[in-house]
Order: C-alpha cells, then sequence, then structure tokens
C-alpha cells in the first residue's frame, strides 16, 4: 500500500510501529501553537477551514498527525507559509481553496 491510498482508522491506529508516546495530548499542541508569533499565524477562521480539512482526509492519523509529512496539523494549520503536503492535488485544493476565500474577504 502506498502512502497516497486511503487506510482506514482502524488500520492507523493498529499500527505495529507505532506506540501510545506517539500520541501528543491537546495540552501540548496548544503549548506549541502559543509559541508561534501572531504575525506567522492565519486567522481563526483560515484556521478553523485548514483543520476541518484535515479532518476530513483520510491520511489524518491519532487525529493530529498527518501521514505525509509527519507534522502535527493543528500547528501546520495556524502557520501563514505552510500548505497541504498531500501528494494528490486535489486533496491539496481544499486547503488552498480555502485561503483563497480568505484573502478575497
Amino acid at each position: 500500500m502506498t502512502t497516497t491510498e486511503s487506510v482506514s482508522k482502524k488500520e492507523r491506529d493498529g499500527c505495529k510501529g507505532c506506540s501510545a508516546d506517539v500520541k501528543v495530548t491537546d495540552e501540548q499542541i496548544q503549548r506549541l501553537i502559543s509559541k508561534i508569533k501572531a504575525d506567522a499565524c492565519v486567522t481563526d477562521e483560515l484556521y478553523a477551514k485548514r483543520l476541518e480539512a484535515c479532518g476530513n482526509c483520510a491520511s489524518l492519523a491519532y487525529e493530529t498527525t498527518c501521514m505525509h509529512c509527519g507534522c502535527l496539523v493543528q500547528v501546520r494549520a495556524k502557520l501563514k507559509d505552510k500548505g497541504c503536503p498531500h501528494p494528490q492535488q486535489a486533496v491539496r485544493e481544499q486547503w488552498d481553496q480555502s485561503t483563497k476565500l480568505m484573502l478575497t474577504k
């Protein structure tokens, strides 16, 4: 199976190469986000749209981790200069469209 193929939630959570210590708590994520400078962040509205796109992606593991780049999506979605790392253009366009909509408002 390639990284571009869909994987069920059960398959992702049952990864034998991963353990409980790869799971990150909300508190840990919020601590990381709090260290990002305000001028490097997207608006709260765009952040919510990006998180929604990630939440609907089959490549999201543990509700926090992108299977394509290994990032914490809550952190990546907050950063202005980051995009979706998914190899399929159709999936990346969800982030791109959210960004374009916010820039035209």
